[in-house]
């Protein structure tokens, strides 16, 4: 696209249009484009502040003065404007809705929403970074691309909030509908790793949203996911699909990212890719991957001193070290002082974090729960704080919260369960509900088959089901896994509640006495 240095104030451009503001003519690509007068007043007025909201009210107030207008007559004309503009869009969109405040024009030459193009035409890459492109709106009712829109508005501002994620903002990405080009052309021009793709379908009271995000060089689909709700509250309904969909993104992303610092061998590791690196060897959740990782987070933190999210992972592994490798005092110490650090950010996955390492590792555990309030407050469909929320709340014996977090988790991230059906163990098992238990510790162990507490979990939960005989199978698997494991070792980080965990310990010391 070629920009014009000095642009002639009376005419705006954007893409292959051009509209005089005195004349009042809109052209593409130098013909005259025919607008009826209503929608050539909207798009005026939405260009007189180019970039700007408009707010209804205004629109309003300037196209009908003086006059009482149901307010969908604004609906009907911009969806007139925007079918007249497809004529030379390329599949762009340059009339925007912003949930609850009113329209934009973007895609403006020289404007600010356009990405600052080199001479290429491409944006520089910037990491791990993500565009959400417009979702379809397959109700056939133009009326409802303001829903379609607010959902992906809502998802950009909570994927925002994600440490180590950049994401490219909605008066770019919103050019680009799903379908609309090339994939590997629509992410060089964003200047990003990944697209979120999605479309809206209404039919009677019935929504369905579909959701996938895909790899922008091959355009392989990575993660896809359909939600069907009810339409009762329209704003109820956009609110909750965009917490799912930021809840079962973030998890996803951080997935293929770990997949792909395992494949590449970049020549200079930035911090972030030291912090993927980690976690990659921290999937075990014992020692050895631990000390795997310490040196890799100590190095991000060289690169970014107030790096919280290295910070939250270094303080679980020394907080892993802690509990399965001998309880040295200094390797608590640390995972204390690393988790403190970590909550001075507003990063959510790393609160989440730093609260579960608090809660185990320092003896004012109490201010874990203030740290996992403020993780969800940032972001309430934050797996990690979810989780980690719900496990702490089951061992203190808080097993309504600890069900709604561990069921909220799930039901965000499907796939994501470890300690989600670790913290329904825990609240099934002090509440008696010993097959239910069952089921959860399987789940986890399913999981991750390499960590020994879900194994511990689902050996108690055979013991009170009196399944001796499987119970002392899935004990030697404890034991394979953990050859230090022992029930008064394990209390030390979460005997917090007596009356949840002496019942588990009597559980596990009765597979001695039975002969």
């Amino acid at each position: 696209m070629a920009f014009n240095p000095k642009p002639d104030r009376d005419t705006v451009r954007f893409g292959k249009f051009a509209l005089g503001l005195v004349d009042r003519r809109l052209t593409c690509s130098g013909q005259p484009v025919k607008l009826s007068s209503r929608a050539l007043d909207i798009l005026c007025e939405l260009a007189s502040v180019p970039g700007e909201v408009v707010s209804k009210d205004r629109l309003m107030e300037k196209i009908w003065p003086g006059r009482v207008v149901e307010e969908n007559a604004i609906q009907v004309h911009v969806s007139t404007l925007r079918k007249a503009l497809e004529i030379g869009s390329d599949g762009h969109s340059y009339v925007v809705t912003v949930p609850g405040r009113g329209y934009r024009l973007v895609g403006l030459e020289n404007g600010p929403d356009m990405p600052a193009y080199s001479g290429s035409g491409d944006a520089p890459a910037r990491g791990t970074t993500v565009a959400v492109l417009r979702f379809a709106n397959l109700s056939g009712d133009s009326s409802q691309d303001y829903f379609a829109d607010g959902i992906v508005e809502d998802i950009i501002t909570g994927l925002s909030r994600i440490t180590g994620l950049s994401v490219v903002g909605s008066t770019s990405s919103l050019l680009f509908e799903a379908g609309s080009g090339d994939l590997a052309s629509i992410g060089r021009k964003l200047g990003c790793r990944y697209l979120v793709q999605g479309s809206v379908r209404k039919a009677d009271n019935r929504l369905r949203i579909t959701a996938r995000l895909v790899e922008s060089d091959t355009g392989v689909a990575l993660w896809a996911e359909r939600y069907d709700r009810r339409f009762d509250d329209i704003f109820e309904v956009q609110d909750a699909i965009a917490m799912s969909l930021i809840g079962a993104l973030e998890p996803n992303l951080r997935k293929v990212e770990i997949s792909r610092v395992r494949r590449e061998r970049p020549n200079s590791l930035d911090a972030y890719d030291l912090v993927l690196r980690a976690l990659s060897s921290m999937r075990t959740t014992m020692p050895t991957g631990a000390g795997e990782a310490i040196p890799l987070l100590e190095k991000a933190l060289v690169l970014e001193p107030y790096y919280s999210a290295a910070q939250a992972q270094l303080a679980r592994c020394f907080q892993i070290r802690f509990s399965r490798g001998g309880l040295n005092e200094a390797d608590r110490a640390t995972a204390v002082h690393y988790a403190r650090a970590a909550t001075r950010s507003d990063d959510a996955t790393a609160l989440g974090a730093a609260g579960l390492v608090i809660w185990f590792a320092d003896p004012d555990f109490s201010d874990a729960f203030e740290v996992f309030h403020r993780a969800l407050s940032i972001s309430p469909s934050n797996v990690v704080a979810l989780g980690n929320s719900a496990f702490a709340h089951a061992f203190m014996g808080d097993g309504k919260i600890a069900l709604q977090l561990a069921q909220h988790a799930l039901t965000v991230s499907p796939f994501d369960t470890l300690i989600a059906h670790m913290a329904i163990a825990v609240t099934e098992l002090h509440a008696n509900r010993f097959d239910e238990a069952l089921r959860a510790a399987a789940r986890a162990v399913e999981a991750n088959p390499s960590f020994s507490v879900p194994q511990v979990l689902l050996t108690v939960a055979l013991v009170r089901l009196g399944r001796i005989e499987e119970a002392r199978s899935a004990a030697e698997r404890v034991l394979n896994l953990d050859p230090t494991f022992t029930m008064p070792v394990w209390s030390v980080t979460v005997r917090k509640n007596p009356a949840v965990f002496d019942p588990m310990a009597q559980a596990w010391s009765q597979l001695a006495t039975c002969s």
